[in-house]
Order: structure tokens, then sequence, then C-alpha cells
């Protein structure tokens, strides 16, 4: 599997509908980065639009634990791709310099695989700055 772009991966998920199930992530196993941050986030309302960002270096794995999370990508060579995560065994894998714009269906819980600690100089919060950065021209 190449990990330079967007993209959705199942993960594996172990149990029955009887006794429920469990899905498992583990660093370079089915995650290709150490992790080094966990985070989730939850009551975001269907209708405001999250992240506007893209990271300089950090990497991500991201699941909708419950609900619906849609995302709109444009990575650094200006390639654009929309990706819904509707089930908690869709991971999409987020590399460093993709744009993202994330929407929320009601009931959404997203939880986050980072590859870094929090560094509020990894992130590029203007997309013309992110663009100018990005561009070959």
């Amino acid at each position: 599997m190449e990990y330079d772009k967007p993209q959705i991966i199942t993960f594996d998920k172990i149990g029955s509908s009887q006794l429920g199930y469990i899905t498992i992530a583990e660093t370079q196993k089915n995650v290709p980065f150490e992790i080094k941050r966990v985070y989730w986030t939850y009551y975001t309302p269907h209708d405001v639009t999250r992240g506007g960002h893209a990271h300089k270096a950090l990497h991500q794995f991201i699941f909708a634990v419950s609900g619906t999370i849609t995302f709109n990508t444009e990575d650094k060579d200006g390639s654009k791709e929309i990706f819904t995560l509707d089930h908690p065994t869709k991971g999409l894998y987020i590399p460093k310099l993709v744009w993202r714009d994330i929407q929320f269906s009601h009931n959404a819980v997203l939880l986050c695989l980072a590859s870094e600690v929090y560094d509020e100089e990894d992130y590029f919060r203007d997309y013309e700055e992110f663009k100018k950065t990005t561009d070959k021209g």
C-alpha cells in the first residue's frame, strides 16, 4: 500500500453481531507512522464546516466512529477528492500537505490518530499561503 496520497483504508473488524465488534489500529502494522497524539471531536453542528487547513509535516488517520463525515481534500499537486467516512472500520489516511474541509452529520464522532504532537507552526491555515507553498510553477 502506498501512503503518499489521501485514501480510505478499511480496517479489519473482529467479533459478531451478537457480541459486538472491535477494530484495531497499530503503529507500523496498519498505520504507517508512530502514533504520537489521539483526539476526537463530537457535537459538531451539521451546518458547520471544520478543517480549513493543511499540515506541513503531520500525517493522520481519521475515523468516523459514529455518524458520517465528509472530507473535501486537495493535495499539493492540486488534485481534489471527496471522501466519505460512514463506517467505523473505514479510516482516511491524510498525508502532509493536503488541504481539507470537513462536514459532519448530526451525530458524528471523529477519531484522529496523528503522527506528531500538536504544533501550531505545522499548520497552513490560509489557503492562498498553502497554494503558494505547494505550487510547482
